[in-house]
């Protein structure tokens, strides 16, 4: 591999992933400035939003702009990539449109302006580049040229594989709300967990969030007001099985992924009462609490907590009473409890629910 550009500060390229663009933005591209290489390599190894990152060498509007933008791009900077004893390779890819294999050919012959003395090689090459053409976000409308052109060498690729590989879709243990693996690795990031940190999650279900930590090496410990499904039992929520298996719970979902050694444990708790002993502290907070609207929200109380008192009542009972749970009490005891058990400098991270009504045209 040439020499590297080491500290020095560049402009990059951030193609982001079409299934997490919003597409109110103009484009899926981002051009980054003032990072060095190895800052890019840092974001690309966590990042799951994010399909490629590339050192941006030209761009334009047109392809006769990017050709004005690439001749005056430092030489220095290129010298390194195209050295006649490395071998090299030039994709080229299209957003919202499909490219035929001679259009293809077509676009990479056109840039016979750039001097790469190497060899190609296809299968292995030292140094990859990349020919980016953007068609826009509307796939009822899409132009016949390009509304805007890169071109730069491929530095990272992002983390997407971890969606598949840990799709709720092929996990031991789920449930109604146990959360993706994109929303799961997002949070993460957000708590930026790391290895041999300790992350704790109040409202753990079947440990969704548990298990992206996990991946990060961080030591995972949860609880939850649900007895049946801390244990594992009652029904499934899998089409075709009536009931859950004697293995289906969290430790058998982190067993799944090779990562049972962080597993702390899980236990059945009421996130509004006060169980930890002070001292206690965790490096990261991150969860998703109920809303009441797909999962119920409830606490435990007692019959003195009752306004009034059910027929059949005769006294006080040690069996604890299922109650209301609002939501501002819900964020209220959480980041209570974040301020309690939180390292100086760690992050609570959760989900806060949010009325965006839509405009309707008639």
């Amino acid at each position: 591999m040439a020499a590297t550009t080491g500290r020095s500060c560049l402009q990059y390229l951030i193609h982001l992933a079409q299934d997490n663009l919003d597409f109110r933005l103009p484009t899926p591209f981002w051009v980054l400035g003032e990072l060095c290489e190895e800052d890019v390599h840092g974001i690309m190894t966590r990042s799951v939003c994010a399909k490629s990152a590339f050192e941006l060498w030209g761009h334009g509007k047109t392809h006769c702009e990017l050709k004005t933008s690439l001749l005056k791009y430092p030489k220095e900077n290129m010298s390194p990539y195209t050295q006649k004893d490395s071998t090299y390779r030039i994709n080229v890819y299209t957003f919202n449109k499909t490219l035929e294999f001679k259009d293809r050919i077509e676009r990479i012959d056109a840039l016979d302006y750039l001097s790469f003395d190497g060899t190609v090689n296809l299968k292995t090459p030292q140094h990859t580049f990349c020919l980016l053409e953007d068609y826009g976000t509307d796939p009822n409308n899409i132009p016949d040229q390009p509304l805007y052109v890169y071109f730069g060498r491929w530095i990272a690729d992002g983390q997407r594989e971890l969606i598949r590989s840990y799709s709720v879709k092929n996990r031991h243990f789920i449930g109604n709300t146990s959360m993706e693996a994109c929303l799961s690795f997002i949070m993460a990031n957000h708590a930026g967990v790391k290895k041999n940190d300790l992350v704790f999650d109040p409202f753990v279900g079947t440990g969704s969030l548990l298990i992206a930590c996990s991946h990060f090496g961080a030591y995972v410990c949860g609880t939850d007001i649900d007895y049946n499904t801390i244990h594992g039992k009652g029904r499934s929520s899998r089409t075709n099985q009536k009931w859950r298996g004697p293995d289906e719970n969290i430790r058998a979902n982190l067993r799944q992924y090779g990562k049972e050694m962080t597993y702390v444990d899980v236990m059945v708790s009421d996130a509004s009462k006060r169980i930890w002993r002070t001292g206690l502290h965790f490096d990261a907070i991150i969860t998703d609490p109920p809303y009441g609207i797909r999962e119920s929200t409830r606490r435990t109380g007692s019959h003195k907590d009752v306004t009034k008192p059910p027929e059949d009542y005769f006294g006080e009972s040690h069996v604890p009473v299922s109650m209301a749970y609002h939501l501002s009490d819900i964020f209220a005891d959480l980041l209570t409890f974040a301020a309690h058990h939180l390292v100086m400098g760690g992050r609570l991270v959760y989900w806060l629910p949010v009325h965006s009504p839509e405009t309707v045209c008639v």
